[in-house]
């Protein structure tokens, strides 16, 4: 791999990152004040979260800004933080759509409809007419904002190409092989992809960049799994961040996001390393593709959702007593509460 190589990888991450984050951000000025309305409304049940946090975060294409929204309706008093969970939680399923898009780039067949399937025979057709709706709209116009969106996508399947493509003469280094059998040990795994989504503040660009590595042949399931789930842990950063300065009750949303990342990984993995060692599953040593890596994404955030769902108010415990209140907080509050409720 020569240093025009490395010069290319740089661009892809660029043109890959800019084209997500255009995108996102056309999304949330296009349709983002509705959305928002929404969010703060039908919070009612945790269900009703968890699938309000899955469409948002499916549209939005962040997680990260789905959490960040819910830190910010929390600390606006908006929403209470048992009605947050479900979101959050909802949110980690819907960010796994992105993996699943970019995923068709790796459908391969003669047929005009397997073709037509794939976004790279698409993307810069939709970028040609996006690039013409944003120039010939106005500023913070919705034609506008829909041509950001299509130029983002295009730019985004541009940006994974190009990875890809720099990223394949690796096939053939021997260090760049060891090293993906060293995330084989789960704690190394699990580390990589939280440090990596914790720089990039986005699973979904990492699970997309872990995407592009597949090409080379050296992303094997047993190293893929510990780093997508220390991709969720990573993805926290984001709602942590945010949550400096805010109210205790902004802060414990984030917590609840970290925790649920936390528990859910812990619990994946001793789950799969434990069926593994009973079973020994016939994929494990074999080559990660582009839909091996969403199936396990998906997998992951569904199953932890599914196991910690009915535990909502146990992780609301926990956060609280991460953030507790103070004394003087806390007879104050009581106080105010008992006046106001005497005099009705």
């Amino acid at each position: 791999m020569s240093i025009f190589n490395v010069f290319t990888l740089m661009g892809g991450i660029a043109m890959f990152l800019y084209g997500m984050d255009l995108m996102g951000k056309a999304l949330e000025q296009t349709a983002g004040s509705k959305l928002q309305g929404i969010l703060s409304k039908m919070t009612a049940s945790p269900v009703r979260g968890l699938l309000l946090g899955m469409v948002i975060t499916a549209v939005f294409q962040s997680s990260g800004a789905t959490t960040v929204m819910a830190v910010g309706f929390v600390n606006s008093g908006l929403m209470e933080l048992h009605q947050a969970i479900g979101v959050i939680m909802g949110a980690n399923i819907g960010t796994t759509v992105t993996g699943w898009l970019l995923s068709l780039s790796g459908l391969e067949g003669d047929s005009f409809a397997i073709q037509m399937l794939n976004p790279n025979a698409w993307a810069p057709i939709l970028g040609f007419i996006g690039i013409f709706l944003y120039m010939l709209g106005k500023d913070k116009d919705r034609r506008s904002g829909v041509g950001k969106i299509m130029v983002g996508f295009s730019v985004l399947m541009a940006g994974m190409n190009t990875m890809s493509t720099a990223m394949s003469p690796l096939a053939d280094e021997p260090w760049f092989m060891d090293l993906f059998l060293s995330f084989k040990n789960p704690v190394l795994g699990v580390l990589a992809g939280a440090v990596l989504t914790a720089v990039l503040q986005s699973s979904s660009a990492s699970v997309g960049i872990l995407q592009a590595l597949t090409s080379t042949g050296a992303v094997t399931y047993a190293a893929a799994v510990p780093i997508i789930m220390g991709q969720n842990i990573g993805t926290t950063v984001t709602a942590l961040i945010s949550s400096a300065g805010a109210n205790k009750n902004a802060k414990r949303t984030a917590f609840v996001h970290l925790y649920f990342n936390l528990i859910g990984t812990l619990v994946f993995l001793c789950g799969f390393y434990g069926l593994h060692a009973l079973l020994g599953f016939s994929f494990y040593s074999e080559s990660a593709n582009t839909f091996g890596i969403a199936i396990v994404h998906t997998i992951f955030n569904v199953v932890t959702t599914a196991i910690l769902l009915p535990f909502n108010r146990v992780l609301e415990k926990l956060a609280i007593l991460t953030v507790p209140d103070s004394k003087d907080q806390a007879g104050e509050q009581h106080s105010l509460l008992d006046e106001r409720l005497l005099s009705t």
